[in-house]
């Protein structure tokens, strides 16, 4: 049995945390780990990553982290910085014997970061999730699944969706959405929206702790 942790837009508030994070064997953070990915705000959330109780740190990045999308030399820098981390971008790595894919594309939302819009570049990039993959880490949902906007209705991407039911993950894990934190199992696959911060910005919200077999 693998426990795996899930957390999401943290926002740069880590240290403010309501909840600590449990321990675990993986630990998985699905996005926006600062407010406009500024070099400073990225490695002051990898030092407090790499310190939290788990075997594994794998991370991707959100819409806000501008730095993984536009920064080349200082986002190499801090990936470099932590080589015990993963940081996964249309990547995998396998750990305790789970293959976890991630990838921090999302359809064109408010001109942020990672944005690509809804159709043809959106399905490529879904497309190259591999078919053996365990957990499948995204930053924004699939449609109809917690991904329902205060303002903006169902919000998420129809071909993420597509592909999710292709190849049946263990866990669809993201964020995002911070109003629809929570877990939904839908036939095989176990979705979470491991938002920390509400929709307020406050994080409130407590890790989402997933017991995985392989």
């Amino acid at each position: 049995m693998t426990k795996i942790c899930f957390i999401s837009d943290t926002h740069g508030l880590h240290r403010s945390m309501q909840y600590s994070v449990p321990k675990c064997d993986i630990l998985a953070h699905t996005g926006d780990v600062s407010n406009v990915g500024e070099y400073s705000d990225v490695v002051r959330f990898l030092d407090w990553f790499i310190d939290q109780p788990a075997k594994h740190h794998v991370y991707i990045a959100g819409n806000h982290d501008w730095l993984f999308q536009i920064g080349k030399e200082k986002r190499q820098d801090a990936i470099d910085r932590y080589p015990l981390i993963h940081y996964l971008e249309s990547s995998s790595v396998t750990l305790e014997g789970l293959k976890i894919y991630g990838d921090p594309h999302q359809p064109e939302f408010c001109n942020w970061a990672f944005n690509l819009p809804r159709g043809k570049k959106l399905k490529e990039k879904w497309d190259k999730i591999p078919e053996d993959t365990d957990v499948l880490l995204t930053h924004g949902p699939p449609m109809g699944i917690l991904d329902e906007a205060p303002r903006g209705g169902r919000v998420g991407c129809v071909d993420l969706l597509d592909r999710v039911y292709q190849v049946n993950p263990k866990i669809h894990a993201f964020g995002h959405i911070h109003c629809e934190y929570g877990k939904e199992q839908k036939g095989s696959t176990l979705f979470v929206n491991s938002s920390i911060c509400n929709e307020s910005y406050q994080p409130i919200n407590e890790p989402i702790l997933v017991e995985v077999t392989k």
